[in-house]
């Protein structure tokens, strides 16, 4: 039966985290991620097997792969794949929301591992952080100073990004919250009408029952 474990990552959008987990067999491991809508992020992910001679975990066998799958705010998969020991991933988000990230090991086809334990670990980058500016400098041949208000506008895109995506969640939240208030008054009103025609009800009913027994 899959093993199936949510965590979520909520954190300010646009950083870089690093962290490492460890899954056992058939086990998946998904992370929840808030990303505004047309931002890039990139995985960058490696295993380790434990090894019970050493008692440590050593690089895994090129032949352990782990399958990554992305779904959006709207359970769409818009990455699934099967990649190395190894491996890198890369996504562009077009819906503002939590995004799904899960990964999971190819060890049923591993008798290696078998009743053993896969450490992965996996570093995600957001937004401005997926570019490699040294890289962008040298190819299109960038001062210092053009490469550093080179970095400036693209953050001051990013801000412009989470700033949009904040004023969705807001509109979100405040939607709801209406919703809920109007549910909420015509269950009131619903309930102030059963009442008064029960009440009514009732009245009629003990008259008749008053009248039956010749008591008025």
């Amino acid at each position: 039966m899959l093993d199936l474990t949510m965590l979520s990552c909520r954190r300010q959008t646009f950083r870089y985290y690093a962290l490492y987990f460890h899954i056992g067999e058939t086990e998946k491991k998904c992370f929840i991620e808030e990303i505004p809508d047309e931002t890039m992020v990139i995985g960058k992910y490696r295993t380790q097997l434990w090894d019970k001679q050493t008692g440590s975990f050593l690089p895994a066998t090129p032949g352990l792969g782990m399958h990554v799958e992305i779904k959006d705010p709207d359970t769409k998969i818009i990455l699934s794949r099967q990649y190395g020991s190894d491996g890198r991933f890369t996504f562009t988000s077009h819906t503002p929301g939590e995004h799904q990230i899960c990964l999971h090991s190819n060890s049923t086809k591993m008798a290696l591992f078998a009743g053993g334990k896969l450490r992965v670990h996996l570093d995600i980058q957001v937004g401005e952080h997926t570019n490699n500016y040294p890289e962008i400098a040298a190819k299109d041949k960038l001062t210092e100073l053009q490469l550093r208000a080179r970095q400036l506008l693209d953050q001051v895109e990013q801000i412009q990004k989470e700033q949009n995506y904040q004023r969705y969640r807001e509109e979100r939240f405040r939607m709801t919250s209406e919703s809920t208030n109007q549910r909420v008054l015509w269950w009131s009103i619903a309930q102030t009408l059963i009442l008064i025609v029960t009440g009514i009800w009732q009245m009629k009913h003990l008259k008749s029952f008053f009248e039956a027994k010749k008591l008025v």
